[in-house]
């Protein structure tokens, strides 16, 4: 190869590398930026979340979902003493109530989501002589298992059930508390307990309990799952956009696929 002809090849290169940078550059500016967004939610949501966030970033892949399940009062409580939260799904509209009259929460930013059941369940291999929620203060029943009334909204609705059957005080030497909805579908399914007081959406994730009874509407307040964006959060747009995902058609039939009844 003549020098000439080696010349024009390399003055060729010279000039196509700034332009396949800028290309490069280019690119890269056009790809949305990785943002991590945290969910505190129930954790009798688990199984519905989870499903929902695999949906969800497929088509939003630069938006990570970080989930905090657990209690909704200790989890509001989290969200009063600073935790980075994006955006709170509560079993109870109470705590969401709460955290907007602190100013955590704006009132446009929240919305009623889904409303549930409560019902009385006891291990499905070795049940417990149950037929109706009056039946646990039998001398047979030994242990009944609810979520801490002051923490967890299930423990909450339960104790207002009992209350209204006028057999809570009778019941105080045998209740277990825990520290959500699914450590009593725990204790149900290893049957360490006689019975459990859950959700109607917690039996679908298990075939180990069964249903004794479906506590009446009237015994205790509705259940209603609520949602909010907390104001702090410094991802509005991400967030925006997965809260309006969560009333959409999508998570409105995986939410039912669970069991839970979707508010309109």
């Amino acid at each position: 190869m003549n020098k000439k002809i080696l010349g024009c090849l390399i003055s060729l290169v010279l000039i196509c590398l700034p332009a396949c940078s800028t290309n490069k550059t280019n690119k890269e500016a056009n790809q949305p930026k990785k943002v991590e967004i945290t969910i505190s939610a129930a954790a009798s949501l688990n199984e519905a979340m989870n499903e929902i966030k695999t949906n969800f970033q497929k088509t939003n892949q630069h938006i990570s979902l970080l989930y905090n399940f657990g209690g909704s009062g200790a989890l509001k409580q989290q969200i009063v003493q600073g935790a980075p939260v994006d955006i709170f799904i509560s079993a109870s509209k109470d705590h969401i109530n709460e955290l907007t009259k602190k100013g955590l929460i704006d009132y446009k930013n929240q919305k009623d989501l889904l409303s549930n059941q409560l019902v009385l369940i006891t291990n499905k291999r070795q049940p417990a002589p149950l037929e109706t929620f009056d039946d646990l203060e039998n001398k047979g029943i030994k242990k009944i298992a609810i979520g801490t009334p002051a923490t967890v909204p299930a423990g909450m609705y339960a104790k207002q059930t009992l209350e209204s059957l006028d057999i809570w005080e009778a019941m105080n030497a045998k209740i277990i508390q825990t520290k959500d909805v699914r450590q009593v579908l725990t204790y149900v399914e290893t049957n360490s307990v006689d019975a459990g007081i859950v959700y109607m959406t917690d039996i679908k994730v298990t075939d180990k309990v069964k249903i004794v009874a479906i506590a009446k509407e009237q015994t205790h307040d509705p259940i209603i799952y609520s949602a909010g964006i907390i104001k702090s959060s410094a991802q509005k747009k991400e967030v925006s956009l997965f809260y309006d995902y969560l009333h959409s058609a999508t998570a409105k039939d995986i939410f039912e696929k669970y069991g839970f009844q979707v508010l309109d």
